[in-house]
């Protein structure tokens, strides 16, 4: 089995998201990593899908996803394609005497502090998942308290956008267009 990356473009619109889990679930396939968030385009959502299957399930989980009224547009986004990173917010233990040492890993991670108090910080960063994987190992060491991570998400490299690429080629209106008023 390998990780697999998902663009899906959808109608913002009620119920998508359930109807996307629903067909996972029914398929018995395990999301790994999802992030749903606004486009440039109001009515249109962006779906990132981390999926761990084999090529041929893999082409599977795109044919039923296509079939879902919602869905405009699936692409795979390639590692070496794209450009992806997760985000953490981690809230871990910290006194004056532990604080050079916590802001040399974070150095290390360019993580910032977001708040602090008299016994804790709450630690942000961004990057691929080695890289907030060995954040979080070396901030163990301090005592996590609290953690908060975001699903993957992507872009693919290069200048076109993935809905001018697929709006343009279907004759469906794009934000650059002035037509912002999608309806499927």
């Amino acid at each position: 089995m390998s990780k697999h990356t998902l663009a899906v473009l959808v109608e913002n619109s009620p119920g998508v998201l359930a109807r996307v889990a629903g067909l996972f679930s029914r398929r018995a396939y395990n999301i790994d990593s999802l992030a749903v968030g606004p486009t440039e385009n109001p009515a249109i959502s962006r779906m990132t899908i981390v999926i761990n299957v084999e090529s041929h399930s893999l082409e599977q989980v795109i044919r039923q996803l296509d079939k879902l009224v919602n869905v405009i547009h699936i692409a795979e986004l390639k590692p070496e394609e794209s450009v992806q990173a997760e985000l953490i917010l981690v809230k871990i233990s910290a006194t004056s005497k532990n604080r050079f040492d916590v802001d040399a890993v974070l150095e290390t991670y360019d993580a910032v502090i977001v708040d602090e108090s008299s016994e804790t910080l709450t630690i942000e960063a961004t990057g691929d998942g080695a890289k907030i994987s060995d954040l979080l190992n070396a901030l163990e060491r301090f005592g996590i308290r609290e953690l908060a991570q975001s699903g993957l998400v992507g872009i693919e490299r290069g200048s076109r956008s993935l809905a001018e690429r697929t709006l343009s080629v279907q004759s469906i209106p794009t934000a650059e267009s002035g037509q912002a008023d999608y309806q499927n």
